[in-house]
């Protein structure tokens, strides 16, 4: 089991900065891909960016693309989010995700999920 406990959302303005985190306990968290999804309100679950094992290879989605970066500490077993630039569109409960091995883009294919933390982006 991995535990996934998400953190750092809030209410910003458009052009604002947040830092969310996403702490993880349980099994070598170093084993796990890790993920960030969000999801907005009447609307379905996207990927937003993920991480490989070390780090070494990122992934983003098309809309936060050079806005939002993701990165990990595996001394920490800590994922992190800095979103930059936010946008109202960017409005969204936030959930990181464990996927053992390798990234993918699919929710479904993750293992385990944090609570997940909200950020609200006023325009």
């Amino acid at each position: 089991q991995v535990q996934l406990v998400d953190s750092g959302g809030g209410l910003v303005q458009t052009g604002g900065s947040l830092r969310l985190s996403c702490a993880a306990s349980g099994r070598t968290f170093s084993n796990y891909a890790m993920g960030w999804f969000r999801q907005a309100p009447g609307k379905e679950r996207e990927f937003v960016t993920g991480i490989s094992l070390g780090g070494g290879s990122t992934y983003y989605a098309d809309s936060v693309k050079g806005r939002f970066t993701i990165s990990r500490d595996n001394a920490k077993n800590t994922v992190y989010l800095q979103m930059n630039s936010l946008k109202p569109e960017d409005t969204a409960v936030y959930y990181c995700a464990a996927r053992y091995a390798s990234v993918s883009f699919k929710g479904s294919e993750y293992d385990y999920w944090g609570q997940g933390t909200q950020v609200t982006v006023s325009s």
